[in-house]
């Protein structure tokens, strides 16, 4: 038991008063003198005996009312010594990821763990909450009341580390307060195992909410394929956990018009593939919708096949430029092709790739008309002469990189390694392929470089790339090399035409780190948005003279087509979608350790807490004993005879 109020504890001292005035009383029995009488000494006797048993009974009662009174007013309390005397600080994590929609045996999981929260706050208590969206400090019931309400889902979620780490920056550094944190979700499975930093300073409690079904069909992903027939195809791929969905409808939509419709069954904890026929060279702003009442955020993927833009080419030749005519065609590309006196260095300034194909000397003004081209974004593919002029070679270089070039080397050798984990390669190899015919070259031109996408049998450099450029590092005519009948000249030039210019791939993943290119010329103070029904965007972008480099991150955050435009001009559309991730309904199987403790509702864990931190006054007892020894009192002065 312990005191709020002990120094009233020193009154206890004066009850000595009562006991000294009972002892020493005045009153003493007289003795008078009386017949000698037996009957009469007896009953004297008797009477002093009941008198003296009469007054130790009622100062033993007025002392108890008397102790009664003092620690009454001392204000006694039973409560655990580690809150005594410390103030309560309590963060709260309240996941509102989508995977939060998932229905419970009392509603959907984050309305749920909301209408807890509140019932469980008193009115009072000052607590700080943040979701993967918010933060709110030090707030009160009533002031965090209607935005917990309005509270959305989010495609955000703050791994589980972090979410705790930041629980923790919110609390105060005092000693001389009880920190909680207390941590709300379904505590999703990701790829790597559960765990928590241990802090013996802050008492960590899980409350995972726990869905009645893990049923959910998603769609995962779309991509573009064509089929033996060369028909250009709709790749859907769709997901299902839990139990079988039979004939489920899937919809395929250009804006608000329905273009087709199928059905498809899905085994449980599985996943399947099925296609839509898309017309060729048509614009479209496509929606895949399927029907699944449990989680929605998955039901609906968005794509875009915009109007495609060609991609703008100069080769500058003093050798056969046919392999180039027949890889970067009309339908894709704007070729430009001549010989360095015939150049229009204006063509330059406008294209997106520069091809020099075994130019011998690379004249000082090509060098200086490159400079420009390649500080606004353009691309060089460099492929050396067989006879070039070093000098002029390690010139170019040093314009853009600290490579070095040295001498031609007269050795056969071989081409047999791919960097298959190259941007230029990627959905290029179903696998790793090591049983191709090799390619040779007779000579070649060593280098340090160290971005090698093609190297020889001794790993040293064919094809490599310093900031810019992608270089050869031999000449591929037919005297020195057969790379030109090789089966990789196709991909790897192509994909360097391609990714000149990073132009809109269909969809693109909120939260991701998303990079692509519009083909158009902004004046100086001109700005680019994305814009649909619910946000209007500024994203990340860099203005080059033909082209302005888009870069999304954590912006946007809904999902849907967006357009991009140049004030209220509409360039050309852009879809974004929530990471498919989300969808994947398993949990992880947490139970109480050293670190931290698992509860299953927010009610049961505010019970708890109370319980651990109530404090239970007893001065009220107090007082009803001091009444109660009064009682004894009156009853013992009229009763007692």
């Amino acid at each position: 038991m312990q005191f709020k109020h002990p120094e009233f504890l020193y009154a206890l001292f004066a009850l000595i008063i009562p006991i000294l005035v009972h002892l020493f009383q005045l009153r003493r029995f007289q003795k008078v003198d009386f017949t000698n009488v037996q009957f009469l000494k007896a009953v004297t006797i008797q009477t002093r005996k009941s008198s003296q048993l009469k007054k130790w009974l009622t100062l033993l009662t007025r002392l108890l009312i008397l102790a009664a009174l003092i620690i009454a007013f001392a204000q006694p309390f039973l409560a655990s010594q580690d809150i005594v005397g410390k103030q309560s600080e309590t963060i709260i994590y309240l996941d509102n990821s989508f995977s939060m929609q998932a229905k419970g045996a009392k509603g959907p999981l984050l309305k749920r763990s909301i209408q807890e929260i509140l019932s469980g706050l008193s009115e009072e208590e000052n607590i700080s909450i943040f979701t993967n969206t918010e933060t709110f400090r030090n707030v009160s019931k009533k002031d965090i009341q209607n935005d917990l309400l309005q509270i959305e889902y989010s495609s955000n979620q703050i791994p589980y580390g972090a979410a705790h780490l930041k629980a923790k920056q919110l609390l105060t550094s005092s000693s001389e307060t009880i920190k909680r944190v207390i941590m709300v979700s379904d505590f999703q499975q990701k790829e790597n195992p559960f765990s928590l930093p241990t802090d013996d300073k802050t008492r960590t409690h899980l409350v995972q909410m726990k869905p009645v079904t893990r049923h959910n069909i998603a769609i995962d992903s779309l991509y573009l394929q064509r089929n033996l027939d060369n028909e250009l195809m709709l790749q859907v791929r769709l997901s299902n956990t839990d139990s079988n969905a039979e004939n489920t409808s899937i919809a395929l939509y250009n804006g608000e018009k329905l273009i087709a419709k199928t059905a498809v069954s899905i085994p449980r904890n599985s996943k399947i593939s099925t296609e839509f026929r898309l017309d060729e060279n048509i614009k479209i702003n496509g929606r895949v919708t399927l029907e699944d009442p449990a989680i929605t955020f998955d039901n609906s993927r968005y794509f875009t096949i915009n109007t495609p833009e060609k991609i703008k080419v100069v080769a500058v030749n003093e050798a056969n430029d046919s392999f180039i005519k027949n890889i970067f065609t009309q339908d894709e590309f704007i070729l430009t092709s001549s010989s360095t006196a015939e150049l229009n260095y204006n063509a330059i300034s406008n294209a997106n790739l520069v091809v020099i194909n075994e130019i011998t000397q690379i004249p000082i003004s090509l060098i200086n008309a490159l400079k420009p081209f390649v500080n606004q974004g353009g691309t060089i593919c460099f492929i050396p002469a067989q006879d070039g002029d070093l000098n002029s070679y390690q010139e170019f270089m040093n314009s853009f990189t600290a490579l070095n070039i040295l001498a031609q080397a007269q050795q056969e050798k071989k081409i047999t390694q791919i960097n298959f984990s190259h941007p230029l390669y990627l959905g290029v190899f179903d696998k790793k392929v090591t049983n191709f015919q090799y390619p040779k070259v007779n000579s070649y031109y060593p280098t340090n470089a160290s971005n090698v996408i093609l190297s020889f049998e001794d790993s040293s450099p064919f094809l490599y790339k310093t900031n810019r450029i992608y270089a050869f590092t031999a000449a591929i005519n037919n005297e020195n090399s057969n790379f030109k009948n090789s089966p990789l000249i196709v991909p790897t030039l192509y994909n360097i035409g391609k990714q000149s210019l990073q132009l809109t791939d269909i969809s693109y993943t909120i939260g991701q780190n998303n990079t692509y290119d519009i083909p158009i010329a902004l004046g100086q103070d001109g700005i680019v948005s994305l814009v649909s029904n619910q946000e209007n965007i500024i994203p990340l972008q860099q203005s080059f003279a033909t082209k302005v480099r888009i870069t999304t991150d954590e912006v946007p955050t809904r999902s849907g087509i967006y357009s991009l435009r140049d004030k209220n001009k509409v360039i050309q559309h852009v879809s974004y979608n929530y990471d498919s991730s989300e969808s994947n309904l398993n949990y992880y199987n947490l139970q109480t350790t050293s670190g931290y403790e698992v509860n299953e509702s927010v009610s049961e864990l505010f019970n708890q807490i109370k319980e651990e931190t109530s404090v239970n006054e007893l001065w009220k007892w107090f007082i009803i004993f001091a009444l109660i020894f009064l009682l004894v009192e009156i009853i013992l002065l009229k009763y007692l005879k």
